[in-house]
């Protein structure tokens, strides 16, 4: 499995003008406190409250957000200072697919990911079609991105980031807007991957599934076990607002 590290990582903005400071008095507030962690699993779930610091910590791991402090560090290499190298190993898939799908047609789309890696354009349209029947997308190669449903969506998000063979995905609670069947066939597929999986998530079933969990809370990981303990403790926090 690759090797994700963060060594003293964190992130902090500063406070509009008017404000009152959140983090003492530098006129800063930390979206995540300074964090280092080794992560070597190939199922890590991450949970916590909206807006305790989970998905910039995960957007860390591809260069979505630079470290004020610390570095991170994808199998040695510094997401700041090698970043196009190390989006080429981490693949990132957000909650809402309408970040992601900018081409009219699924096909499209997936080509669009795939340009990097087949130049030629009939193979590339080639690859394109396999990869939307491997993720059973075949009938709707040719159909408008708006025309699909919540769950084909979020399945041709997916497909994308996936046809670049990636070393990492980190998805960022890719099952909050699906109904219990596409939540269910979306879950499954990732838990199948081959390739590591970072997965932030509000659904405990599928933490659960994962080899550890780390829970954030106010901008820290206060909770690191494997998958049943780590949701039980966020589980426990939150019955104990804590969390």
């Amino acid at each position: 499995m690759p090797l994700l590290e963060l060594d003293g990582a964190g992130v902090s903005v500063p406070v509009p003008a008017g404000s009152e400071p959140r983090s003492g008095a530098t006129g800063e507030k930390a979206l995540l406190h300074p964090t280092s962690l080794r992560l070597t699993e190939q199922r890590i779930g991450i949970v916590g409250a909206n807006g305790s610091g989970k998905s910039t910590l995960a957007r860390l791991l591809n260069g979505l957000v630079s470290p004020t402090t610390g570095r991170v560090l994808v199998d040695g290499l510094d997401v700041g200072r090698r970043g196009a190298e190390v989006r080429r190993r981490v693949g990132f898939c957000f909650t809402d697919p309408a970040a992601q799908l900018v081409m009219p047609t699924c096909v499209e789309d997936v080509e669009l990911s795939l340009r990097r890696l087949e130049r030629d354009p009939a193979r590339r349209r080639e690859r394109a079609l396999a990869v939307l029947a491997e993720h059973g997308l075949a009938a709707q190669a040719h159909q408008s991105v708006h025309d699909l449903s919540g769950g084909q969506r979020q399945l041709l998000a997916l497909a994308g980031v996936l046809a670049t063979d990636p070393a990492v995905v980190v998805a960022d609670e890719p099952t909050t807007l699906l109904d219990l069947a596409n939540s269910r066939r979306v879950g499954d597929l990732l838990m199948a991957l081959p390739q590591q999986l970072v997965l932030l998530t509000h659904d405990l079933d599928l933490a659960a599934r994962c080899e550890r969990v780390l829970v954030v809370s106010g901008g820290r990981v206060v909770a690191d076990a494997d998958g049943p303990a780590g949701v039980a403790a966020y589980v426990d926090a939150v019955d104990r607002g804590q969390a």
